[in-house]
């Protein structure tokens, strides 16, 4: 397995090809074939469900090169964490990003339900914004009350930085593996206007 370094490398230079309608993954029977004895992903990402963000073309790799886990607004629960142990711990990836997007709709209900004050009325999406609530708090901290765009952007990385240390914090596995084999979580976000990802935290 190569190194969270290495991996870091290669998600970016995937990006660029993706950036430049330059990409270079194919699906074949062969890659097919090659993966029905097990996996070995080089990176797990903990992305957005967005449909404009779909992680093995933003960072232009293939069939078992990535485990991705979606999820609105990029939050962390205990079955991201789960699914992040496991990708680390039995699979052996040694990089984790955490990806968030630009003009992100559950940035944006989160800011809305905090500066309204009007709850969901589905106590699902409750549950999702309830994780978020904190990085609009700290957006209302850095960025003017009347300008939400500013708001958003800030938000949207606040929510990535949580992330990130909710996985660095939250879990013995996770902490032993940075502590002891390498492992590395990273924050990055994803211009859905440039297609270029900024790894940003972590880094």
């Amino acid at each position: 397995m190569i190194s969270a370094n290495a991996a870091l490398d290669r998600l970016k230079t995937g990006n660029g090809r993706y950036i430049r309608n330059e990409s270079q993954a194919r699906v074949s029977d062969l890659n097919r074939s090659a993966l029905t004895t097990g996996q070995t992903p080089f990176a797990i990402i903990l992305g957005c469900s967005d449909s404009r963000v779909p992680a093995e073309l933003v960072f232009d790799q293939g069939l078992g090169d990535l485990f991705v886990i979606r999820v609105a607004g990029n939050i962390v629960a205990p079955s991201q964490v789960g699914s992040v142990e496991f990708a680390a711990e039995k699979l052996g990836s040694r990089l984790v990003v955490v990806m968030g997007h630009t003009n992100c709709g559950a940035v944006s209900a989160t800011l809305d339900a905090v500066l309204s004050g009007n709850a969901a009325d589905s106590r699902n999406i409750r549950s999702i914004i309830d994780r978020m609530r904190c990085s609009v708090e700290i957006a209302r901290e850095s960025a003017p009350a009347d300008d939400r765009e500013a708001l958003m952007r800030h938000a949207s990385r606040a929510n990535i930085r949580i992330a990130c240390n909710q996985l660095r914090h939250g879990s013995d596995i996770i902490e032993r593996l940075i502590d002891q084999e390498g492992l590395m979580v990273v924050g990055a976000e994803y211009s859905i206007e440039t297609g270029a990802v900024e790894f940003f935290d972590g880094v």
